[in-house]
């Protein structure tokens, strides 16, 4: 049984997907000597574009394509009609298959008519940086130019100018890329001359300027420069039934959602298989598989999402790494997601390396988040309704505010269990953290708002179940929560945050608190809090907070009944995947014979099982719970002389 398949509600996630036996194939193979799009598209015959096959490709055609490297975006033109009469492009499997959005450049120019002194002051000797031009050739950008178009969404409405640089906002969506890796963009053409390997774009978006790495002359390398917003999407809406396997799209100059479109785009369409792919350097979006944008029309009976996105790796998307709007039953598997967020533009509300909004009954397991910047590793957005999170590595969040983060949802519940949240550091200023000498802040309940980084935020989102998950190293707390009274339009109420649930929990060293409940008409139990210290169980209102220990927590709360205290050491590796625990070289300091009375845990193995969640019937490794009985946290064991592997792609 696929313990990890079940879903809140006690029912098992809807597979929808069967064996399809295709009636057409259709070969495309570029470096083929007989390739022709005036080909039937045989294996002897190839089409020369993947293009060329969507034209031919109906209900029940698979296209195959051979190794190399394609530039165009695809524009498949028929949907399938079921699961069993499906249109599929895949790899062939000879070599990697390759499209992108860019384009291969020569004849550069050096760039002269500029000044770069940023004022007439600087002393910067001209003959030692060396800055090209190439003028864009109007025949690689028909329909479409991105040195044009700024990254600013089309929806401005929910920017908040003052407290964010615009830069990023309103530079251009083209990209250079230099040996497959990309030219920093930079607002003036002064800038490059204290940035190597940068490039700046004209008022008119017809020249771009740029410097390389080491000042290196660009006919000594492969330059490539962006001509289209996508690698694979349809013209059209709502074809469905389409899958894409083991394809490589690559430098689609995408715009900043909304519209939530992507390099790989369903385009509002549903039941889309997405697998064994790899979408690298999108300037803004990944993948879309929702309606796109909440300023479409909504049509009666539209179906949604049911979509499949499985083994993909999806890097250094610069907003978005998977988005979706409306998107229901979908299945979100064993994909590897880093590096997103690179374009700073947190504060455009859509920066995640998945964001959803309204998610009902979808399941995501068994990812790998990776080294995501100033941006959620998932984003839950309104009105999210049994759905589950499981089995997955949230590691090292740079400048991030929360690993997790459930918004506004107040009906059903959505179940967060078997995880790994590592490393959260914030994003805050720390220049705004008062210096409090001597006791002045002694007394303060809790430390200052300017400070976040949490494992799980809930914000006005009642009915959470966060089980057996390990969360450490966040830099405010593992679990914060708030209500939100207003967003009470239309049918609405507010958001309360009441009802979540934290049950069999580790939580090690986050630096502010463990917990902060907004109120105490939550439930915490079971959860085993591992060097934690000071009062790092809160209660935030009424005001004033009340900051506890496991003692006082359960003594005035009733909280944790069955909970513990322990000081061992946990390092999660981020980069090898993998867990180990031992027993910590010192004791935490104390009172004399505090740590008596409190029954710490020293050493990983002799941690104390609790009662299992009736949520929850497996482990990490999908070992089952006998006899209604585990461990806190996502493992069956500590054992402190094992390396645990958690890459959970691996199951």
């Amino acid at each position: 049984m696929d313990h990890s398949a079940i879903l809140p509600n006690g029912k098992s996630f809807e597979f929808w997907e069967v064996p399809v036996t295709y009636k057409k194939e259709i070969h495309v193979n570029q470096n083929h000597p007989m390739a022709d799009d005036a080909n039937e598209g045989t294996l002897e015959k190839p089409l020369k574009t993947i293009n060329a096959a969507a034209k031919l490709a109906t209900a029940g055609s698979r296209v195959l394509i051979h190794g190399g490297e394609y530039r165009e975006c695809v524009h498949p033109t028929a949907g399938g009609s079921s699961p069993e009469n499906m249109v599929s492009f895949e790899a062939y499997g000879d070599d990697e298959v390759v499209i992108k959005a860019s384009e291969l450049v020569t004849d550069f120019n050096p760039s002269t008519g500029w000044r770069v002194q940023g004022n007439f002051k600087d002393e910067i000797d001209r003959e030692k940086i060396r800055i090209w031009e190439y003028r864009l050739n109007p025949e690689l950008f028909k329909g479409y130019n991105p040195f044009c178009a700024v990254n600013i969404l089309h929806d401005r409405l929910f920017i908040e100018y003052e407290k964010t640089d615009m830069t990023t906002y309103l530079n251009r969506r083209g990209m250079i890329f230099c040996d497959g890796k990309p030219l920093q963009q930079v607002a003036l053409y002064n800038q490059m001359s204290k940035c190597q390997g940068s490039y700046w774009v004209e008022a008119n978006g017809q020249t771009v300027h740029f410097r390389l790495p080491g000042d290196a002359d660009p006919s000594d390398h492969k330059i490539e420069i962006t001509c289209r917003e996508q690698c694979f999407a349809p013209e059209f809406p709502f074809l469905s039934y389409i899958k894409v396997k083991g394809i490589i799209c690559a430098h689609a100059a995408t715009g900043a959602p909304v519209p939530q479109r992507g390099a790989l785009s369903c385009y509002r369409g549903h039941h889309w298989i997405i697998e064994d792919c790899t979408i690298d350097w999108s300037n803004a979006v990944g993948i879309d598989v929702g309606n796109e944008c909440w300023h479409h029309e909504l049509i009666p009976g539209q179906v949604i999402g049911h979509s499949v996105v499985r083994r993909c790796t999806i890097k250094d998307a610069g907003v978005c790494g998977i988005a979706g709007l409306f998107a229901a039953h979908m299945l979100i598997e064993d994909n590897l997601i880093e590096g997103t967020g690179w374009q700073k533009m947190e504060l455009s509300w859509e920066a995640g390396a998945i964001k959803l909004h309204n998610s009902v009954d979808g399941l995501i397991r068994h990812n790998v988040f990776r080294n995501t910047f100033r941006a959620d590793h998932i984003w839950l957005d309104c009105g999210n309704e049994n759905n589950r999170i499981t089995g997955n590595l949230f590691l090292d969040g740079k400048e991030q505010r929360e690993a997790i983060f459930i918004e506004c949802t107040r009906d059903g519940v959505n179940l967060i269990d078997n995880n790994i949240i590592w490393n959260v550091e914030g994003r805050f200023d720390p220049k705004k953290i008062p210096v409090e000498p001597g006791s002045t802040g002694w007394y303060k309940m809790e430390e200052y708002d300017v400070v976040n980084g949490y494992g799980i935020y809930g914000e006005g989102t009642d009915h959470l179940r966060i089980v057996n998950n390990l969360i450490g190293n966040c830099r405010s707390a593992g679990y914060f929560a708030k209500p939100v009274s207003f967003r009470a339009e239309g049918m609405n109420r507010g958001g309360t945050s009441v009802d979540a649930k934290l049950i069999n929990n580790i939580f090690y060293h986050c630096e502010e608190a463990a917990i902060k409940m907004p109120t105490k008409a939550n439930e915490a139990e079971g959860n085993c809090y591992v060097k934690e210290e000071g009062g790092y169980l809160r209660i935030l209102y009424p005001q004033p907070p009340v900051c506890l220990h496991l003692p006082a927590w359960q003594e005035f709360y009733g909280f944790d009944l069955h909970g513990q205290e322990a000081w061992f050491d946990v390092d999660v590796d981020t980069e090898k995947l993998t867990f180990t625990c031992k027993k910590a070289a010192k004791k935490p300091f104390a009172f004399p014979g505090e740590l008596e009375k409190r029954n710490f845990v020293f050493e990983p193995e002799k941690t104390r099982s609790v009662d299992a969640s009736a949520l929850i019937q497996a482990d990490f490794y999908g070992i089952e719970i006998k006899n209604g009985r585990c461990l806190p946290g996502p493992f069956a064991e500590l054992d402190p002389n094992r390396i645990y592997d958690i890459d959970p792609r691996k199951k």
